[in-house]
């Protein structure tokens, strides 16, 4: 990509879209082009192609989509299938139209068969059933990265995908209602963390500032977080805290995916990932310890644990010569020091 090419970023106010528009900054791209929802809904095809005829961008980063974890994917399953069908379709589609020299599709590593062999390989797509809680957004991802590599196919668009792990970082959604697992377990430390000090202001604030938790009694705070499981003595895990987890940093996700952009031109899609995992009972563990609750983490096997293992194989991306920078602890210490001052 020329440093003064038109790049377009969809989803730039999201985690990913925003870590890929501070690495292109970092390598000094000039041309960045982003709309908020607000601007420009990407599940409408016809504005979404009056957005390409105006702004003819040459390359394409698409990271719009509707994410959530377990009970978000699990409860919106209507939402997450037409949404993200809607935009990847629109935006891919008018790529083609007009003529983008490069467009890389991000999808997600839940698109691989619930017991999928591990580490899992590129070539184990559509081997076997798909996770139950995550169905519609595997299949609308699927789909994403199949309609790429049909137009790859049938009219040689220079359309790559992505599949990364799962990511943290700044921007995150740390709602407790819909977020993934890794920024709930720091939301849910830190408000423990706050409850056991006593530090009601503090708390206050926080509730206050993301207010689509629900919590409206200010003056019965303690009693309401109990519903996510959120005490001065302990934190509720769903789940037994034995399945094992991948977890990659945002802004290395993000270096990763401008490297493919650079190196990579095949029709399979690449796993992202850092190739190491670990139990979500030693993650809890490891932020527990990294924003600083004394308190005990409790276990609750009355809900799904999800999908037994989820570890890439990352051999392909590693042989076109990267790796991950930063390590787990690294990247939790500055996710959470970036939530205390955002």
């Amino acid at each position: 990509m020329e440093k003064n090419a038109k790049i377009y970023v969809a989803g730039h106010t999201g985690m990913v879209g925003s870590a890929i528009w501070r690495q292109l900054e970092k390598e000094r791209y000039t041309n960045l082009v982003g709309k908020t929802i607000d601007e420009l809904d990407l599940t409408k095809e016809a504005s979404v192609h009056r957005f390409f005829t105006e702004e003819q961008p040459e390359y394409v980063f698409l990271a719009a989509a509707r994410v959530g974890g377990i009970y978000a994917n699990n409860v919106y399953r209507g939402e997450f299938i037409y949404q993200n069908l809607a935009i990847q379709t629109n935006v891919i589609h008018a790529a083609h139209e007009h003529g983008v020299k490069k467009l890389l599709f991000l999808g997600s590593s839940c698109i691989y068969p619930k017991h999928a062999p591990q580490p899992m390989k590129e070539e184990h797509l559509l081997t076997g059933e798909l996770e139950p809680t995550n169905e519609p957004y595997a299949i609308a991802k699927i789909a994403g990265l199949k309609m790429c590599e049909a137009y790859k196919r049938q009219y040689g668009d220079n359309f790559i995908s992505a599949m990364p792990t799962n990511m943290y970082g700044m921007n995150d959604n740390f709602d407790l209602k819909s977020s993934h697992v890794l920024p709930a377990l720091i939301r849910k430390f830190h408000l423990a963390k706050l409850l056991r000090e006593d530090r009601v202001e503090e708390l206050r604030s926080d509730l206050g500032a993301r207010s689509r938790d629900g919590i409206t009694d200010s003056d019965n705070i303690e009693t309401e977080l109990t519903q996510f499981g959120i005490s001065r003595d302990a934190v509720e895990v769903w789940g037994t805290g034995a399945p094992r987890r991948e977890f990659l940093l945002v802004d290395d996700c993000a270096a990763a995916l401008l490297h493919m952009m650079h190196s990579y031109d095949g029709e399979t899609h690449l796993n992202v990932g850092t190739g190491e995992d670990l139990s979500i009972r030693d993650l809890a563990m490891t932020v527990k310890n990294v924003v600083g609750f004394e308190g005990d983490i409790h276990f609750n096997d009355k809900y799904p644990d999800g999908t037994p293992r989820k570890l890439l194989d990352v051999s392909k991306l590693k042989a076109l010569g990267w790796k991950p920078t930063v390590t787990l602890e690294e990247g939790l210490r500055s996710t959470y020091e970036w939530y205390l001052a955002s």
